[in-house]
């Protein structure tokens, strides 16, 4: 709880993943992908309760032995097709009312409790209805251009840009999937963390931005724990 607010953690987490198999309960650093979500939400001084959210029983056993309340999705919501809103509303419905809903995706196991916790007094210091954690992007967006079959690239980038500095650009941000908080009711009525308005970003930096989908950001991220 926060300023007289209460947070529900939810963290997502489907037992089919295509590009990485079984990619929530792999090893990364000697515990379970999923295992550096709960203990996030935890530790954190305001996440009121963490659930987690899955189909898959395996996933479910080992998050209650990491401390998470466990909900069994339904296998209509847990489909290639099935959306992570699917999942959060499900969640919503099965448990007492919260003010706000967090959404910490197993896919991030570098945010922490800390990081949660900057977000939640960012969410009450903006009056905010929803904050969405993002990173500055690595490669500047301004430098890609779409190309011909035959790779021309005559005209890939605005003659404005050619001898220009990647440090004189100006800076983008990429959402980095580590953090999606949102005033309940908020939620439910436009079925996304991305509302029309009094929404805000919180900052983070980009090598504790990685998103794990394949197996390269797993090797990764394994390297990035070790070297902190």
């Amino acid at each position: 709880m926060y300023k007289n607010k209460t947070f529900l953690a939810i963290i997502p987490a489907r037992g089919g993943s295509k590009r990485l198999p079984r990619k929530n309960i792999l090893d990364l650093a000697g515990k379970p992908l999923i295992a550096w979500s709960i203990e996030a939400g935890l530790k954190s001084n305001y996440i009121d309760k963490v659930i987690v959210s899955s189909d898959d029983d395996e996933i479910l056993n080992i998050s209650k032995l990491y401390g998470a309340t466990t909900i069994k999705r339904p296998l209509q919501l847990a489909t290639d097709t099935s959306t992570t809103f699917d999942a959060i509303e499900h969640t919503i419905h099965s448990v007492e009312q919260y003010d706000y809903v967090v959404l910490l995706q197993p896919t991030s196991p570098l945010r922490d409790a800390k990081h949660i916790d900057e977000a939640i007094e960012l969410l009450e210091k903006k009056s905010a209805h929803a904050v969405i954690s993002v990173c500055e992007v690595a490669h500047s967006p301004l430098w890609s251009n779409t190309l011909q079959k035959d790779g021309d690239m005559s005209y890939f980038l605005k003659d404005e840009l050619r001898n220009k500095r990647s440090q004189d650009l100006q800076k983008y941000y990429r959402l980095n999937g580590a953090i999606y908080i949102c005033k309940t009711n908020k939620l439910l009525e436009e079925k996304s963390f991305f509302l029309r308005e009094n929404i805000f970003a919180y900052f983070m930096d980009k090598k504790i931005s990685i998103d794990i989908d394949e197996d390269i950001d797993f090797k990764l991220a394994n390297i990035i724990i070790s070297s902190i």
